[in-house]
């Protein structure tokens, strides 16, 4: 029995599951009740993702021995059923059964936070760290789990600790760097968000959007460029760039010249703003342009060497529309008394999904006396557009968007944006026009831990979804904090 076991777990260590599982088949017809089989056989289910017979057989090993081993095991299987509560169930008896040790505590706090009970799931990767400091998965997810829960401090806490325990993992370096963004210091933010560029996206990125820039020319790091050309491309989302966008003037001052390629849909919004600069639209190629140094466009702050108050100049206005393409937009969608809204509920979820807010949510707009909405929700989520054309008088600007100096032009004809946190926000806030944005629980790092002003932009209002809250709890507290009793001062209270 005992060789037999032995070559079917050597077998299985070499990834041999038919062969394995045979043998530990024959095991079971002579010894139904060998737990250790049992909870083997179990485990080949489970990679073979057969998760019903896979929870059968390590149920009944653990029914044989109350092993912490087993118990682990039997909570991966309801994990990969996303049957958290069950997942819970069995780790919690393991703690009262069996010697357990690190594992079952670190398996714990992930069943607790994907079941949202936090302050548990913070308690098990405590004790996870507890009974092994120098294991780099609990440190990271304990962070990862501070900085989810607004907790930038302790994130920062422990991604050093990760950092100690794995040197030469950039990728926490990169969370690191989100950490203290959280808390407004971004002179040291900024030099970890540098380790941004050796995540697997950001080199697939480079190698396939930019493929001739490390061969041509030198990566710009700050040194003086007076008397040379300085090219410096998008890398991440649209309204990444816009934020970003403040500092364009900046980097002109440092170079001769200055190279810009953003998306295609922002190259017309820029040219028209920043005189002197030259911007690149997709389809041109970076081996028929001269430069002497390039820079991806969010290393901006940090090769310019701002510090903590300098990283928010320009508040707002620094963008503007082409007046014929105001007067466009007025003739042509805005020419009322009304008071106007345009809305966007979702930004690219290739990014993050939580920003996506359900349409229906913004019902309660539509009661607002003497307001008309405009939809500029473009793109992806746009067919979601009819979920409230049905419903109400609302206008699609949507189909009018050739690019974003389009998009101008409409919200200059706009008293009041109200949005997830999506690149609209970003044009408002640049723009300098009023904006309320929809922010989930789990937000993002730019807007900081007061979310009673946006340093970003002074036009800008941030409202956050409560941990039990509903989208459409968050839009009737949004209605309920405007004036609508004073039509020409709608958004006095706010602003």
């Amino acid at each position: 029995m005992n060789n037999l076991l032995k070559k079917a777990f050597e077998l299985h260590s070499k990834g041999c599951l038919n062969e394995a599982q045979d043998i530990y088949y024959k095991i079971i017809n002579i010894n139904p009740d060998n737990a250790q089989v049992l909870n083997l056989l179990g485990i080949i289910k489970l990679s073979q993702n057969k998760l019903d017979e896979a929870e059968k057989l390590i149920s009944k090993a653990i029914s044989i021995k109350k092993d912490a081993y087993f118990y682990e095991n039997l909570a991966m299987v309801y994990e990969a059923k996303a049957d958290y509560k069950t997942e819970i169930k069995v780790l919690e008896e393991a703690l009262l059964n069996a010697q357990c040790g690190f594992e079952i505590y670190f398996l714990l706090g992930l069943a607790y936070k994907n079941n949202i009970e936090y302050e548990k799931a913070e308690q098990a990767y405590l004790k996870a760290v507890e009974l092994n400091p120098k294991s780099e998965k609990a440190c990271y997810n304990l962070a990862s789990l501070y900085l989810f829960l607004n907790n930038p401090n302790k994130a920062i806490e422990y991604f050093k600790k990760c950092h100690e325990i794995t040197p030469d993992d950039k990728e926490v370096l990169y969370f690191l760097s989100l950490g203290y963004f959280r808390i407004k210091d971004y002179e040291t933010g900024t030099k970890y968000f540098e380790n941004r560029l050796c995540r697997g996206t950001a080199i697939t990125s480079q190698q396939v959007t930019y493929p001739k820039l490390i061969k041509k020319a030198a990566l710009w790091q700050g040194e003086d460029i007076s008397d040379k050309t300085l090219y410096t491309y998008y890398e991440a989302g649209f309204g990444d760039m816009i934020m970003f966008a403040r500092y364009i003037p900046e980097l002109q001052k440092r170079c001769k010249k200055l190279i810009i390629k953003p998306q295609k849909e922002l190259s017309q919004l820029f040219r028209e703003n920043f005189e002197g600069v030259e911007v690149m639209d997709l389809f041109y190629d970076e081996d028929k342009t001269d430069f002497d140094v390039h820079m991806p466009f969010l290393s901006a702050p940090y090769v310019l060497g701002l510090n903590n108050r300098e990283i928010f100049m320009r508040h707002d206005g620094y963008l503007k529309a082409k007046p014929d393409k105001t007067k466009y937009y007025k003739e042509n969608f805005f020419n009322n008394d009304k008071f106007k809204i345009a809305i966007k509920w979702q930004g690219n979820t290739y990014y993050e999904t939580d920003r996506v807010i359900n349409v229906e949510a913004f019902a309660p707009l539509f009661d607002l006396p003497n307001v008309k909405i405009y939809s500029a929700q473009t793109f992806e989520g746009s067919e979601e557009f009819e979920k409230l054309n049905s419903k109400y008088d609302i206008t699609d600007l949507s189909k009018s968007f050739k690019d974003f100096s389009y998009t101008a032009g409409a919200l200059e004809n706009v008293d009041l944006v109200i949005c997830s946190d999506t690149s609209l926000a970003h044009l408002a806030g640049a723009m300098g026009k009023p904006c309320i944005v929809l922010l989930p629980y789990n937000y993002n790092w730019r807007w900081h831990m007061d979310l009673s002003h946006c340093d970003w932009y002074d036009s800008v209002k941030l409202f956050r979804l409560g941990k039990n809250e509903s989208w459409n709890d968050l839009m009737i507290r949004v209605v309920n904090s405007l004036n609508i009793n004073r039509q020409k001062n709608f958004c006095s209270d706010l602003y």
